[in-house]
């Protein structure tokens, strides 16, 4: 088995939610710890609170990956006097890595914005707040005939080739490729220092721009040549959109009241904060996991008539009741536990695929901080 370091953890994080995305108020990426570090456990979690870095401690974990950052703000000193303080020696010592992936797994594809809608029900959902547009670009490949199936099978697999509901697009030119191989070289085909003429393809496809180290490493791995050429163009094509916020268009009126029973039983919780007139039927929804203070404007503008989230303060739901926007408050808890979940089934088939020996399992000590009685 390949000894796997913290930083080909942090990759396989990043091609799912690549840095760039997150809000620029944020924090995320590795907060601590060193990527030269050997991973063999991993643990998943929303916070980090102190009882979940003793939970380290003593499972012997190597790496925690939380959704809430453990540093969010500038610091001047690390001591014993604070808890952050006690929290940052503890992990230093014991070389435990945090990585932190928030507002960009909030806002990626198939991120915690979508993955919340999908455990609410609602298949069919679309961004409200866009923040960026997937960059996408053209990878051209020049391959010998008998190989052009194999290459083109492990680009798509890695994640290119994708045009709307469509998988494995390419297109593919016969040419003659020309090539001298020169003392120290081992080719595939010809002999030192002799001019080869050789029948290749160009293959193209579409790659998108968090992915192309993927799809580099993936098509070199199965390539014949000892030297692979290939090029690489910026498209002015747009990709995915992303961004913050899911809307959902109910197919049938439903009251407040039965929305939020139905919330209710979908998060698994017994009680939830309601705002508006519980009676009221209603259609369409604005969804955002965590806190939704700020996202009122948002809601209102996108003609949402129910904000569903968590975390919201008083003023903040008399603003959108105002606006004529119900509120169902489940809980910042509630709203955001299944990242952990999400994110170690995801390592879990990474780590499978790639045969990596890495264990990875949820924290059994992060749990719901808020009481309701």
């Amino acid at each position: 088995m390949a000894i796997v370091k913290c930083q080909t953890v942090v990759n396989i994080l990043e091609e799912l939610a690549p840095r760039k995305l997150a809000e620029s108020w944020d924090n995320v990426g590795l907060l601590v710890g060193d990527g030269r570090q050997e991973v063999k456990k991993v643990m998943v979690c929303l916070d980090v609170p102190e009882w979940v870095v003793d939970e380290a401690v003593s499972k012997n974990v190597d790496m925690i990956i939380a959704h809430h950052p453990i540093i969010f703000s500038g610091m001047k000193k690390i001591n014993n006097d604070n808890v952050l303080g006690r929290k940052l020696l503890k992990l230093i010592k014991n070389n435990i890595s945090v990585y932190c992936t928030h507002t960009n797994y909030d806002i990626v594809k198939n991120g915690l914005n979508d993955a919340f809608a999908d455990l609410l029900g609602f298949e069919e959902h679309q961004i409200i707040e866009e923040t960026t547009q997937e960059k996408l670009l053209k990878l051209a490949v020049y391959v010998p005939q008998g190989y052009e199936l194999k290459v083109m099978e492990a680009m798509s697999n890695a994640g290119a080739g994708f045009i709307g509901a469509y998988s494995h697009c390419s297109f593919r030119t016969n040419g003659v490729g020309t090539f001298k191989p020169t003392e120290g070289a081992k080719p595939f085909i010809g002999e030192a220092n002799k001019l080869e003429e050789v029948q290749e393809y160009k293959l193209e496809t579409i790659v998108p721009e968090k992915l192309l180290s993927k799809v580099l490493r993936d098509m070199q791995k199965v390539h014949p040549y000892e030297e692979v050429a290939y090029d690489i163009y910026e498209l002015a094509n747009k990709g995915k959109r992303q961004g913050v916020g899911r809307l959902v268009v109910l197919e049938h009126d439903k009251t407040l009241m039965e929305l939020a029973e139905d919330i209710k039983q979908k998060l698994g919780i017994s009680t939830i904060r309601l705002a508006g007139d519980r009676y009221k039927s209603v259609r369409k929804l604005a969804l955002l996991n965590g806190a939704g203070n700020k996202f009122v404007n948002s809601a209102y503008f996108s003609g949402a008539q129910v904000l569903i989230t968590g975390d919201m303060q008083y003023h903040e739901i008399l603003d959108a009741v105002e606006m004529g926007i119900s509120v169902i408050d489940a809980g910042h808890y509630a709203t955001e536990k299944l990242m952990s979940k999400k994110i170690a089934e995801h390592l879990i088939e990474r780590f499978n695929a790639l045969k990596y020996d890495v264990e990875v399992f949820e924290s059994e000590t992060n749990i719901d901080p808020v009481l309701n009685i």
